[in-house]
């Protein structure tokens, strides 16, 4: 049965509600549940939207509800179909008895939307959709692998280290959708099919927007999941960190003679483990004496200091017995409590609880930022599980398996929010995970512990272009890799130097990585069990020799000189949601060529980046789209719509500005 509900067509059908309504410019957001009445959550639909008059129409066999230039056409079985200037886009997969928008292969008894019961309450809820082997499908976040274009791909729903879900994506046909549910799950973007899986969940819930290229649904996007703030201009230059600074003095020391070697830097980061156990959220003093003059020293040296700040919490913790006891932490189905096993025996916190955020801010507030702290680096955001067995954790609100992809939002939300009610103007924090709206949370999202190999390079390009098309404008990663076995090997320096071509052309370029060998001697016995948490080898720029040196220092010169260019790309991305770092289609949507190159991106609007993502390369072909493109090394001036093979040797990659 077909009713209309204000705004809203509602389908009544075997136990099922079905509800459809407008949601945005030329967007409809498609719930249905199996119990009496929908939960109230919005998810990533934090935004007030403007009230639109849909068109509705239907009757006993069909209904239909346009909104601007997205159409649905609904049959009683609740099949839907989705039209663009009445062209179909997508439909909902449908091989049953009944149905008028799919008769085919009747027999084989396949419905759209799939609900398989849990004994207790929750649903496995499955999605299935048509599939048109010719579409191109980007954005979703953050997966380690070499496809740009998901087309074919499986990837899982959950947050891990270095895999982040953030289920927007984008077709080349035209539309975006937004799978509005944090459950864990899976989307496979086959051939034959796409289905979407949500492994434990009340309800469906999926918003679906028309646009006329990928930069108009980018804005459509986040007009109602939110936008970041102005990214502040102190934050652009250097940020320089490693794995780990152990001491008070030693952060003094760097800050020092990075002022000595005339490298100017924005940030230090403090790493983890200076802290004496999980969970204390402040410094051990015997390595971190007086840090309240530490803050004030480095902040008169201009340079502003962000400190780890992990979810873990020790049982040896002074803060673990109060907050087991207060149910402020994660809670396990079965076996013992611990849910994390790095250097402790740990239970991480219920960021879900709000309760449990407040407990943390306070921590925070009162240990780092009273003292000076500029910012925290919300590290293991995911939360990093022992091992990754959703169905073994539970949450304030709700089982692991549906909700936890939504963890690391409230996360940062702990400090952000706490920090906007505190008048904090414009908060930024790192963070290592993100979900659909957390671009408004006032976070840099950096891609996690990827090896550093010239693979894992490729990897962050192609997780840069899709985390940006997911809506993730500030996006970043480890200069060099995380994970080095030996500083010394000549491989390791052209793939540091390689790396940090490319990242002067990302949202933020900051230095950061685990320099192998493991071979630095402890400080003392009290240094984490004789040494076992080592400090890296140094990790600045003169570290790595002069010749190196010259050329990281070239192109932190290069990032300076572009400082007001870089600003307007963040007050863009504030304004409309387009990222910094963006898909060549992105600028040239009209291009099919462009559709295609993913080697390559656009650095805002105006720079072509074509870096250097292999060992031992020194040359390159480089697709200019129509137009005239200036080299920026030489000056020479390319005519567009054609290849060129453009050098580059180790000291610099081929750039091209867009004249015209």
């Amino acid at each position: 049965m077909f009713y209309q509900e204000k705004n809203a067509l509602i389908l009544k059908h075997q136990g099922e509600t079905l509800r459809i309504e407008a949601w945005g410019e030329d967007a409809l957001r498609i719930r249905s549940t199996m119990y009496p009445c929908f939960t109230e959550q919005n998810w990533a639909l934090t935004e007030e939207v403007k009230d639109t008059l849909p068109v509705i129409v239907y009757d006993e066999n069909n209904a239909s509800m346009q909104n601007g230039n997205l159409k649905a056409v609904v049959n009683k079985q609740g099949v839907i179909a989705f039209y663009k200037d009445n062209q179909m886009i997508l439909r909902e997969y449908f091989r049953n008895y009944e149905g008028t928008l799919c008769r085919e292969s009747r027999c084989l008894k396949y419905i759209n939307r799939e609900y398989v019961p849990y004994v207790g309450g929750d649903y496995r809820i499955i999605q299935k959709f048509d599939s048109d082997p010719e579409e191109k499908i980007f954005g979703m976040g953050q997966y380690q692998q070499a496809n740009t274009n998901l087309k074919g791909c499986i990837l899982d729903l959950q947050q891990r280290n270095s895999q982040v879900s953030v289920p927007f994506m984008i077709s080349d046909k035209g539309y975006g959708l937004l799978w509005n549910n944090p459950a864990v799950g899976r989307v496979s973007f086959g051939m034959n099919l796409s289905e979407f899986v949500a492994e434990g969940t009340k309800q469906l819930d999926y918003w679906i927007v028309a646009g006329k290229d990928p930069k108009d649904l980018l804005k459509k996007y986040t007009d109602v999941t939110g936008r970041a703030a102005v990214f502040p201009e102190d934050l652009m230059g250097l940020w320089q960190c490693k794995l780990r600074y152990r001491t008070q003095q030693e952060v003094l020391e760097t800050a020092h003679a990075c002022k000595e070697h005339d490298v100017p830097i924005d940030v230090i980061v403090i790493d983890f483990f200076h802290w004496p156990y999980q969970g204390d959220w402040r410094f051990d003093e015997t390595y971190w004496p007086d840090p309240k003059a530490m803050v004030d020293e480095l902040h008169e040296m201009g340079i502003k200091v962000c400190v780890s700040v992990w979810p873990s919490v020790d049982k040896k913790s002074e803060n673990f017995e109060e907050m087991y006891e207060r149910g402020l932490l994660i809670r396990t189905e079965r076996g013992g409590a611990q849910t994390y096993d790095y250097q402790g025996d740990c239970v991480e916190i219920d960021a879900t609880n709000p309760e449990a955020r407040e407990y943390l801010y306070e921590k925070v507030k009162k240990n780092y930022l009273d003292l000076g702290i500029d910012m925290v680096w919300l590290d293991n955001a995911e939360p990093d599980y022992v091992k990754y067995d959703f169905d073994h954790y539970r949450y304030y609100l709700g089982t692991a398996l549906s909700c936890s992809n939504i963890y690391p939002q409230y996360y940062s939300r702990a400090i952000y929010d706490n920090q906007i009610k505190d008048g904090v103007n414009n908060p930024v924090n790192l963070l290592r995970s993100a979900w659909a709206g957390s671009q408004k949370y006032g976070n840099v999202v950096w891609s996690g512990d990827v090896p550093s190999t010239f693979e894992s390079l490729r990897d962050q390009l192609q997780c840069g272009i899709n985390m940006g098309l997911a809506g993730i404008p500030w996006w970043t990663t480890d200069i060099g890799g995380f994970m080095t076995d030996d500083v010394n090997d000549p491989s390791f320096r052209q793939l540091l130097i390689r790396w940090f071509e490319f990242a002067t052309f990302t949202a933020v370029l900051r230095l950061h990585g685990e320099r192998g060998p493991k071979d630095i001697p402890p400080l003392d016995n009290r240094d984490f069990g004789g040494g076992y948490l080592h400090t890296g080898h140094a990790n600045e720029l003169w570290s790595y020799g002069e010749e190196n040196y010259k050329i990281m220092r070239k192109y932190l010169d290069l990032r300076l000189s572009m400082h007001d260019y870089i600003h307007s790309l963040f007050k863009e991305a504030h304004e409309n949601g387009s990222p910094l770092l963006r898909a060549m289609f992105y600028e040239f949507p009209e291009d099919q060529n462009c559709w295609n190159i993913y080697d390559q991106y656009m650095f805002g609007g105006e720079y072509l980046v074509a870096p250097i993502l292999y060992e031992d390369m020194y040359e390159r072909n480089v697709y200019l789209p129509a137009g005239e493109w200036e080299d920026i090394r030489d000056g020479k001036i390319y005519p567009g719509g054609n290849t060129i093979v453009a050098e580059a040797p180790l000291e610099s990659i081929p750039v091209f500005r867009k004249i015209q």
